[in-house]
């Protein structure tokens, strides 16, 4: 995969998305603010351009072919068509669409898949639940059907083997499902107190979807944008009663990089029985150990664990001493095998990404550590969100020994007006991923909530906040690009 920044249309000012060069790639490119912009607000000058999108958002085009066929196959006029990896995963999305829509649907085999077949006015809500539950078929997937070669099952084991020894932990214990978001709601569904219609409790802003998957699939969500102060203590209290099915947590929080106190949650929902779900996508099970803390650790394994941007993939890993293992063990054994599992070619692309992750790790490492510093000293720098900055001590309790402060971090300008300009100079390629092997620049509260811009201020998130995920060119180059935008605000 290469960097968009070779390609001579990342010069067209007018480009909305770009595709990189491996079929399966899930990194696209909005190299100007007001093609982010535009982007948003639905522009044809952008859309009609985009060849390829975040993969739940946006269908790669061997997915949207496999669509294409299915609907001519099986449908009729006024019908369209969502193909899901699982019986189980069509049935709950029939569920959920026929609750939203109110609807009939029907399901149909097709290539060993399964297609929801809905009425058009009801298809926003199937793309929806494809989105936000991650269930998803991969382009890797969608090709193989396509060609009539599907890759037979049986990579699984030796996957688990691998990430176990990455996380310290036996096979038995990982789970590993299409992408990160599925492993995330098949976690959510199989906590005990949501058969009790408890709430969920979620510290820290999140990555978007972590917490719309609660509000969609759960029984609602208590939302705690900064675990710190009073509110962090009432919030505790609150669990230390028994109130909350469970506990959701990122740490590295996505996108202010902010680590809670651990071991204080985990004292608190130890106390009261409550499960604690930790997500450590943002510093990558290389960095840190958090399953002494969780029950469950879940984990996209699109990001830096594969380290490509060619495969999308997730896992949930279950600490073996938890009071919740057999429960988790059973319930997500079978959501791997009956809803979500992650397709074979996809499994044999990440075993080959593996190879060499822990040097690229200790590249990132150094190049994300380099970065930060350089910004911090940087007079036309407001804020910079980092690790290795943002609640360090909290952080250093969980960083393994060797382990860095990862690749992902966040920046804020003094002047907030110079933003576009800052990033349109910024010469790399940009778009709503992390862990690629060549640093990408995310407009992040932008893309993530332009619609609710002034609420994601309100929880401490700025509309003008960069994101940025270092890549593997080395400290010097990706400091001194920086110093080039830098220098022409």
């Amino acid at each position: 995969m290469r960097n968009l920044l070779e390609d001579p249309a990342w010069e067209d000012g007018d480009l909305g998305l770009a595709l990189p060069d491996s079929l399966h790639a899930v990194s696209v490119c909005l190299p100007t603010w007001k093609s982010v912009v535009d982007y948003e607000e639905g522009r044809d000058r952008v859309l009609r351009k985009m060849r390829v999108g975040y993969p739940r958002f946006f269908r790669h085009p061997a997915v949207e072919r496999l669509f294409e066929e299915a609907k001519k196959e099986l449908t009729t006029e006024g019908q369209s068509v969502v193909i899901f990896p699982s019986r189980v995963s069509a049935q709950r999305a029939q569920r959920y669409v026929e609750r939203r829509a109110e609807v009939a649907t029907r399901i149909a085999s097709y290539h060993g898949l399964q297609a929801l077949i809905v009425p058009e006015k009801a298809y926003g809500a199937a793309k929806d639940y494809w989105r936000f539950s991650g269930e998803v078929v991969s382009s890797r997937q969608a090709v193989d059907i396509l060609d009539g070669n599907p890759v037979p099952s049986g990579k699984s084991k030796i996957l688990r083997a691998n990430i176990g020894r990455i996380v310290g932990v036996g096979k038995d214990q990982i789970f590993v499902f299409a992408s990160g978001m599925a492993a995330c709601t098949s976690v959510l569904r199989s906590l005990p107190g949501l058969r009790m219609g408890k709430k969920t409790l979620q510290i820290e802003f999140p990555y978007v979807d972590c917490l719309k998957v609660q509000e969609m699939f759960g029984n609602g969500v208590v939302f705690l944008s900064q675990g710190d102060g009073e509110s962090l203590d009432e919030a505790l209290r609150r669990v230390r009663q028994g109130e909350f099915a469970g506990v959701f947590v990122e740490v590295p929080s996505n996108p202010l990089l902010r680590t809670v106190d651990l071991a204080r949650v985990s004292e608190a929902c130890r106390n009261s029985g409550t499960p604690l779900i930790v997500d450590d996508s943002t510093a990558c099970p290389g960095n840190i150990d958090v399953l002494r803390y969780a029950d469950v650790v879940t984990t996209s394994l699109t990001k830096w664990i594969s380290g490509a941007g060619d495969v999308m993939a997730g896992m949930a890993c279950v600490r073996e001493d938890s009071p919740y293992n057999a429960d988790f063990s059973v319930a997500l054994a079978g959501e791997v095998s009956e809803c979500a599992p992650l397709y074979a070619g996809d499994s044999l692309a990440l075993l080959a990404n593996l190879k060499e992750s822990s040097a690229r790790w200790a590249m990132v490492n150094a190049s994300g550590l380099a970065l930060a510093e350089m910004l911090v000293a940087h007079p036309a720098v407001e804020n910079v969100w980092h690790p290795s900055i943002t609640n360090r001590t909290e952080y250093d309790k969980l960083r393994k020994e060797g382990g860095g402060y990862g690749g992902l971090l966040s920046m804020a300008l003094k002047t907030p007006k110079k933003t576009p300009k800052f990033y349109d100079a910024l010469r790399f390629c940009k778009g709503p991923t992390f862990g690629t092997p060549f640093t990408i620049v995310c407009p992040y509260t932008m893309l993530a909530h332009y619609s609710e811009l002034a609420w994601a201020e309100g929880c401490g998130v700025p509309g003008h906040l960069i994101r940025v995920s270092v890549g593997t060119e080395g400290a010097n180059v990706i400091c001194d690009r920086f110093r080039q935008a830098l220098g022409e605000i």
